[in-house]
């Protein structure tokens, strides 16, 4: 059973463990589809900028760079031109638009010819080598238009024309602000175009669902939308055309689940713990009730041996003296009194064994019945010791009395019968031989009466004065010993008087050895009264 209950617990931790790993990697697979999401928002952001922006320069670059040259000899068309076609394009504030100019740059010859704000000759140089290196290694045949953000908030955009057989004749553009290229381009597609597909979105707005940023290639910010999310759920797109401008798209935090369609993102390792720490406590505490079942299995067993062992005792001196009255081996009548007193004795010891059991078998199943009555408590205990005697005096001991003939108390006259002779017979059977026991009576407050029974034998030590009184056990040295026991006589003295709404307890005696009191509720002190004499006149004389 403790195997099947520890591979229970192996499986329950190997289940526990597939399903954090299952969860792990139903994780991981939302991340990576929230990343695509914002991948997709990005590069539909990216796509529908360009789009828009690509025709309107092919608007404006037509007159120029829209037809190819028959000849590589073609005149060019002067830069003056794009004045009438990009006037209205990618404008700045008033202040920046004074520095707007036009240009071309002739590829043949490396002539820069320019129209509007004038430009030093450092700069004429700069933008001659930044042109014409941008077109021969980035610039594509197949654009119709391309753009460079440089530093201090300064754009170039321009296009180029080609000779019928392919080669590049000239640039044409203008400046601009990089600036032109961020909310005046952005946000009205950040603010209405819908950049998640409608079955996500729901007609749920784009600032309720994500946050946009365009930045150049340095890093730069052209453009933030109002609200801006903090999530690791986020993506760019580039727009290669437009000077490394980029388009970056971060998720909301809390409409990230929504988007998986359910799928978990919290971490289900506190839980998976916590039911394998419940497990692996139930599996715990199953092989602790397996470890006691099995402990009172063995006590049950033990009890069973000793009983056996305890009633086979006074059945054998029963049988024997039985016999040798039947056989007719009697030589005097003396000799048949004492067998018939020895008949006796082991009868009732016998039935004082027999009715222990009893006692214990109500009291597990708490059927246990009491009848008390008003009883004088010193001719009960007089009578109780009396027929005690024969059983301590074969043992060598003596037992003396102190009783206070006062006192009387409600209790079950069997059941303080009972608990007498067990505490008499534990203290004669652990005691030395030629012992003498003392029984006491006495009055200790105004409602409460013990009974004490002093030994001399080698007591209970303190650690285990508590643990005798529980069903089965026996001190480490009486269980050892060859003196026969059940481990329940202490047992039943304790629920005995828990009925009668008393107390037991171990502690040592004055004169060395074990005292054990039992103390139980007082009745009314008569001081004399009917009871107490009716009571002395039938008790018989003190056993000293």
């Amino acid at each position: 059973m403790v195997a099947l209950l520890l591979l229970t617990l192996v499986l329950a931790a190997v289940l526990a463990y597939e399903a954090w790993d299952a969860g792990r990697s139903h994780r991981r697979t939302a991340e990576r589809a929230l990343r695509d999401y914002a991948a997709f928002a990005a590069q539909e952001l990216a796509s529908s900028a360009a789009g828009p922006l690509q025709s309107a320069l092919a608007d404006v670059f037509a007159p120029v760079a829209g037809t190819k040259a028959l000849s590589p000899y073609e005149l060019l068309a002067s830069p003056v031109v794009l004045t009438n076609t990009a006037d209205s394009v990618l404008r700045c504030g008033s202040a920046d638009d004074a520095r707007r100019f036009y240009f071309r740059l002739d590829f043949r010859n490396r002539e820069l010819v320019t129209s509007g704000a004038a430009l030093a000759p450092r700069q004429r140089a700069a933008l001659a080598d930044t042109i014409a290196a941008h077109a021969q290694r980035v610039y594509q045949r197949e654009w119709r238009s391309a753009a460079l953000i440089g530093p201090g908030d300064r754009a170039l955009v321009y296009a180029v024309k080609f000779a019928e057989h392919g080669a590049p004749l000239a640039a044409y553009g203008f400046e601009t602000c990089a600036s032109a290229f961020g909310a005046p381009l952005f946000h009205r597609l950040a603010e209405r175009h819908a950049l998640l597909p409608g079955t996500v979105m729901h007609g749920a707005s784009n600032d309720s669902l994500l946050s946009v940023r365009i930045f150049d290639a340095s890093g730069r910010d052209l453009y933030r939308s109002p609200v801006q999310y903090l999530s690791p759920f986020g993506a760019s797109a580039s727009l290669d055309r437009f000077g490394g401008l980029a388009a970056s798209v971060t998720l909301r935090p809390r409409i990230a689940e929504a988007l998986v369609l359910g799928v978990p993102l919290r971490s289900r390792l506190p839980l998976l713990l916590g039911l394998l720490a419940l497990t692996g406590a139930l599996a715990i505490i199953a092989i602790q009730q397996l470890r006691r079942e099995h402990d009172l299995a063995r006590l049950r067993e033990d009890f069973i041996s000793s009983v056996s062992h305890e009633l086979r005792t006074p059945l054998a001196q029963i049988l024997l003296y039985a016999e040798t009255l039947s056989l007719g081996r009697i030589r005097s009548d003396d000799e048949r009194r004492g067998a018939a007193d020895v008949i006796v004795q082991e009868a009732q010891r016998l039935r004082q064994l027999v009715e222990n059991v009893l006692h214990f078998s109500r009291a597990e199943r708490q059927l246990t019945r009491l009848a008390p009555e008003l009883t004088a408590l010193a001719p009960l205990v007089t009578e109780i010791v009396a027929a005690f005697m024969p059983f301590a005096r074969a043992a060598g001991a003596e037992i003396h009395t102190d009783l206070d003939d006062r006192l009387a108390a409600k209790v079950d006259r069997g059941a303080l019968r009972q608990m007498l002779l067990n505490l008499l017979d534990n203290a004669i059977k652990y005691g030395p031989p030629g012992q003498t026991l003392v029984v006491a009576l006495e009055s200790v407050t105004a409602d409460r009466v013990r009974i004490r029974v002093d030994d001399q034998g080698g007591g209970i030590p303190v650690d285990e004065r508590e643990r005798v009184w529980t069903s089965f056990y026996r001190l480490p040295m009486h269980a050892a010993s060859a003196v026969a026991g059940s481990g329940i006589g202490l047992y039943v003295v304790r629920e005995l008087a828990r009925l009668h709404d008393g107390l037991v307890w171990v502690e040592s005696a004055p004169a060395g050895g074990c005292r054990v009191v039992i103390e139980l509720p007082r009745a009314a002190d008569q001081d004399g009264g009917p009871i107490a004499h009716r009571a002395m006149a039938v008790a018989p004389e003190p056993v000293r």
